[in-house]
């Protein structure tokens, strides 16, 4: 009943699931027979009497596993029964996309609102409740290797952070990694180490671990977000991620280029793919320039030519003609 929109169950692709199609008197049971393979053994239940709709796109890495969760409104439980006759071993990190969601634990109960993430051990007794259907990430990581990274033997207790932009920038970075290689196309590969030095940064350690990569990405998510602002600056990347304008210009030395060239080529890059959209075809390239934080069309102009070797009238015109072509 698996379905595969991608690679196979192994570390190369995206494998995804769907109760959607299947018998209704089935599905809660396939979708708990999936997960308990694929993610975390759960018992599930569905609100109302109502029909289970949900989708999950698992990825496998080397060591940690990512997933991407959608669901009508339903409840999960872990109880201790299930914890011992399917262990999971590991640390789960739950980020909201969409709908409220109840954390039941032997501490209290957590409301976890869109935007914010979930830690806690999964071997610890927990039920969860969607009463308006849910869209998370998830991000599963084996007890020792958790450790490892972050110095933390044992999870006793759920933690809530928040991950939107503009608040915990590690957090917000390593969900939008893990929202890459889980989507439902062009799934981007993620880089294991990567997700692990910024889960190392969220937790607070410093030690020994190298967050050279895990300040980088926070510095490029945060680029990424504010590239149309002509405005943006080291000295504002760097206050976003918490680390001096010296130390951002080591982590993209480390890397072999430097920030004020990392943000030219990423706006060249963005001004090559939006001169190519048919969307964009009302916009003058020196629109396009703007909204790609070029404040100087000359400059654009120039730096566009240098970087593709061809004018941005060029591409522009060429995506024009492909649009007209005829089909034969």
């Amino acid at each position: 009943m698996t379905q595969v929109t991608s690679g196979g169950r192994d570390r190369a692709g995206p494998v995804a699931f769907s109760t959607v199609g299947l018998p209704e008197a089935q599905r809660v049971e396939l979708w708990e027979s999936h997960n308990a393979d694929a993610l975390i053994g759960l018992r599930c239940r569905t609100l109302d009497a109502g029909v289970l709709e949900a989708t999950e796109i698992n990825v496998q890495l080397e060591r940690v596993h990512l997933a991407r969760v959608r669901g009508s409104s339903h409840v999960v439980e872990r109880d201790r029964d299930m914890v011992t006759h399917r262990p999971a071993e590991s640390v789960a990190l739950f980020f909201s996309l969409a709908g409220e969601a109840f954390f039941y634990h032997d501490d209290g109960v957590r409301i976890v609102q869109p935007g914010q993430l979930l830690v806690c051990d999964a071997d610890r007794p927990f039920m969860r409740g969607f009463s308006r259907g849910l869209e998370e990430l998830v991000l599963k990581i084996p007890r020792a290797v958790f450790a490892e990274s972050t110095g933390i033997e044992h999870v006793d207790s759920p933690r809530v952070v928040a991950f939107a932009a503009g608040t915990n920038s590690y957090a917000h970075t390593l969900a939008r990694q893990i929202g890459r290689a889980v989507r439902d196309e062009d799934a981007a590969p993620a880089d294991e180490a990567t997700l692990l030095e910024l889960v190392a940064a969220l937790t607070g350690r410093v030690g020994d671990a190298d967050l050279g990569a895990a300040h980088r990405s926070a510095a490029q998510s945060f680029v990424e977000h504010h590239l149309g602002d002509a405005g943006l600056s080291a000295a504002q990347v760097a206050a976003a991620v918490g680390i001096s304008t010296r130390h951002l210009s080591r982590v993209f030395a480390q890397a072999g280029t430097s920030f004020p060239k990392y943000v030219l080529t990423r706006r060249l890059e963005a001004a090559h793919a939006l001169l190519r959209k048919p969307a964009a075809a009302s916009m003058s390239v020196a629109e396009v320039a703007h909204h790609c934080g070029f404040t100087s069309s000359a400059h654009f102009s120039g730096a566009f030519t240098a970087h593709y070797g061809e004018r941005a009238s060029d591409v522009r015109r060429r995506a024009a003609a492909a649009r007209s072509v005829p089909l034969v």
